[in-house]
């Protein structure tokens, strides 16, 4: 099940977690009194050999043009754009997509709220605070779970649900978790994440071609998807040089489709390098996770990643996790198994991954 990857990499892993014997007075990652200090809290500066290099070469990553892949007046279209994603997910597992078809109102709508939120005062945040064990909820660095190497950024994390039982998973949260005046914010993320689940299935189809499957067969696996958003907050560091905004990990879902404000941060670890892919408005980031890497029988890779942050500005992204029905089995088509190719992970289910995750 992607154990390596995700038991060496995902940031909340690898560092100590407070328990009795390391009773203190909680940390509060609160960034408006925390940039008033001359330097950042120990907690939050990281080992020598893992903190950030800021000026990163840039990643070769391939566009993706979505526009055409269904015009008859182009059949080759999906074809190139399948053997791009094939070339780019064997060697790092990420792409960009343009002309994808959102609406650049839905986007700039999603960027807006998303800077509402973080604006609200910190006991505001705390109202739907994430509790341990679960994967929704805001969370404040991880300032009440660990005690080292903590990431400098807020988080808030929804569910969605693409199925009949649960036609306004999201619109319904903000809601009841925070109140009716919530109620525009639950309908531009509800809007969001039904526009990133019917991409991620357009994306699927490509996918499910690039490996050499039937078209219909991933995106079939994946049309009742139980994902997550998550809204990503980088605050300003006056030591960037010290501290990550995200640490090293690997995403233990299928596929992460992300938009990226103007202001640079993420990087790819490739070849034993980290390298930089840059904002550009128009185009989502796409990477392979975990989840996926096993459904594709280990021929496509989930890559380390993370997010450096800087001294000078702010920088927010948008993430849709796509994950598969908490009760699919995840195990690769018969296709991609032969006599030379045998299973590289057992059979597991999102839901039985999504616990050891977290």
């Amino acid at each position: 099940m992607a154990v390596s990857c995700v038991t060496k990499s995902l940031e909340e892993e690898d560092r100590p977690k407070l328990g009795l014997g390391n009773i203190q007075t909680p940390l509060i990652f609160n960034p408006s009194m925390l940039n008033l200090q001359p330097d950042i809290p120990n907690q939050f500066i990281w080992p020598d050999d893992e903190k950030p290099s800021i000026n990163a070469p840039d990643l070769d990553v391939p566009l993706i043009d979505l526009q055409n892949l269904h015009s008859s007046a182009s059949p080759s279209s999906s074809l190139q754009a399948s053997t791009l994603i094939s070339e780019a997910c064997k060697k790092h597992g990420f792409f960009l997509v343009v002309n994808h078809g959102i609406s650049e109102e839905l986007i700039s709508d999603a960027h807006v709220y998303m800077s509402r939120f973080f604006d609200m005062p910190l006991s505001e945040k705390q109202r739907v605070l994430r509790k341990p064990g679960e994967s929704c909820g805001y969370a404040s660095s991880f300032t009440g779970r660990f005690s080292t190497k903590l990431p400098w950024k807020e988080t808030l994390s929804f569910r969605f649900c693409d199925g009949e039982t649960s036609p306004k998973t999201v619109q319904d949260y903000f809601s009841d978790a925070l109140g009716h005046e919530f109620e525009p914010f639950g309908k531009v993320y509800q809007e969001y994440c039904e526009a990133m689940s019917s991409l991620s299935l357009k994306i699927m189809e490509l996918l499910g071609l690039s490996l050499g499957v039937n078209r219909d067969y991933f995106r079939e696996f994946f049309e009742e998807n139980d994902s997550i958003m998550r809204l990503n907050y980088y605050p300003p560091c006056q030591k960037p040089d010290l501290t990550l905004g995200t640490g090293p990990h690997c995403d233990p879902t299928s596929l992460t489709i992300l938009h990226q404000d103007h202001v640079n941060g993420l990087q790819v670890f490739v070849e034993n390098q980290w390298r930089s892919i840059r904002p550009n408005s128009k185009a989502f980031v796409v990477n392979i996770g975990d989840t996926f890497m096993a459904l594709s029988n280990d021929r496509y890779k989930s890559c380390l990643h993370r997010a450096v942050v800087n001294s000078e500005s702010e920088r927010k992204s948008l993430a849709f996790f796509l994950c598969p029905k908490k009760d699919k089995v995840v195990k690769p088509p018969r296709e991609l198994l032969d006599s030379i190719t045998s299973r590289k992970y057992p059979d597991f289910t999102w839901a039985m991954f999504l616990e050891f995750t977290q």
